[in-house]
C-alpha cells in the first residue's frame, strides 16, 4: 500500500509538472513554475540557505555599524547626534532585512515540520510574510540601493562624505547599501509568493515611509542635524519636492517588484490589477 500511495504521489506531482509546463507554453503562468514544480525540494532548501545567510549577514551588519563604527564628532558631527544609527533610513533597512529573513526562516521551519501546509494558521503566516516582502522588504531595499548610489554618482558628498571613509569601511558600506538589494532579488527568484492587493500594499508602505519621514524631523528637531546632507543644500520648497519624489519612487520600485514576481510566478500579480481568475487559482505552490 505504500508503493502504491507513492505512486500515485509520482503520478501526481508528473500531473502538475506537465499542466504547469503547459499553461507556461500558453502564457498562462510564470517562466519559473515549471521549474520550481521539477526540483520543488532544491527550491526550498536554497530559499532556506538564503535566510540564514542573510540572518547572519544583516544581524552583523546591523551590530557592527552600532558598536564598531565611531566616527568622531569632529570628522562629522550626524553620528554622534541624538538617536545614533537609528536616525539612518539605511540602518532601519538592515534591521528589516534582518528581521525579514528571521521570520523567513521561522516559516521554512514551521512548515517543513507541519504536516498540514494547507491550514489556516500556515496560510496566514506565509501571507503576513509575503506582504512584508512585497510592502516594504523589497521596495525599501530597492530604494536604499538605488537611491544611495545614484547620489554617490553625482555627488557623494551629498550622502557619504569623503571624510567618513576612514572609519565606515568600505565592505560594511556594501553590505549596507549593494547586498541589501541582492539577498531581496534572490528571494523572488528562489521562492513564490502570492502579492497583497495594491491597496493593502502601497498603505503599508506608506506607513513605514510616513513613519520614517516623521522620525527624521524629530531627529532634526532634537539635535538641529538633517541626517543626509542634501537636505542642508536644499530650500524648503526643493526638500518637498525631493522627499515627494523619493515617496513616488518606492511606490514605483513595489509597482516594479510586483511585475517581476509575475513575470516568474504569475500568480503573484496583485489582486485587481490585470490578474485573470485562472491565475488565482492554487495560489499557494505548498
Amino acid at each position: 500500500p505504500a508503493t502504491h500511495g507513492r505512486t500515485g504521489l509520482l503520478r501526481s506531482l508528473k500531473r502538475d509538472e506537465m499542466a504547469c509546463c503547459e499553461l507556461a507554453d500558453k502564457g498562462r503562468t510564470g517562466v519559473e513554475v515549471p521549474l520550481y514544480m521539477s526540483y520543488r525540494s532544491i527550491f526550498r532548501i536554497l530559499s532556506g540557505v538564503l535566510h540564514v545567510v542573510g540572518i547572519i549577514h544583516f544581524f552583523f551588519a546591523a551590530f557592527y555599524d552600532v558598536f564598531a563604527t565611531k566616527v568622531p564628532v569632529e570628522v562629522n558631527p550626524v553620528y554622534q547626534a541624538w538617536a545614533g544609527q537609528f536616525k539612518f533610513l539605511t540602518y532601519w533597512n538592515v534591521c528589516l532585512q534582518a528581521v525579514y529573513m528571521s521570520y523567513a526562516f521561522g516559516i521554512d521551519v514551521f512548515t517543513l515540520f507541519n504536516k498540514n501546509k494547507k491550514d489556516e494558521t500556515t496560510q496566514k503566516l506565509v501571507r503576513f510574510k509575503d506582504t512584508v516582502e512585497a510592502s516594504v522588504a523589497l521596495p525599501i531595499a530597492m530604494f536604499v540601493s538605488f537611491t544611495f548610489w545614484g547620489l554617490m554618482a553625482v555627488d557623494r558628498e551629498l550622502v557619504l562624505p569623503s571624510k567618513v571613509d576612514p572609519y565606515f569601511p568600505e565592505w560594511l558600506n556594501h553590505m549596507e547599501h549593494t547586498n541589501i538589494i541582492i539577498f531581496q532579488l534572490l528571494e523572488l527568484v528562489t521562492s513564490p509568493r502570492v502579492y497583497p492587493s495594491n491597496k493593502v500594499g502601497l498603505i503599508t508602505l506608506g506607513v513605514f515611509q510616513s513613519s520614517y519621514l516623521i522620525w527624521m524631523h524629530v531627529v532634526y528637531y532634537k539635535s538641529g542635524i538633517w541626517v543626509y546632507p542634501i537636505f542642508k543644500q536644499l530650500t524648503p520648497p526643493f526638500r518637498v519636492l525631493f522627499l515627494a519624489g523619493s515617496v513616488s519612487t518606492c511606490f514605483v520600485f513595489y509597482f516594479i517588484g510586483s511585475f517581476v514576481n509575475w513575470f516568474l510566478w504569475r500568480h503573484g500579480l496583485p489582486q485587481g490589477s490585470l490578474q485573470r481568475d485562472d491565475s488565482r487559482e492554487n495560489s499557494s505552490y505548498e
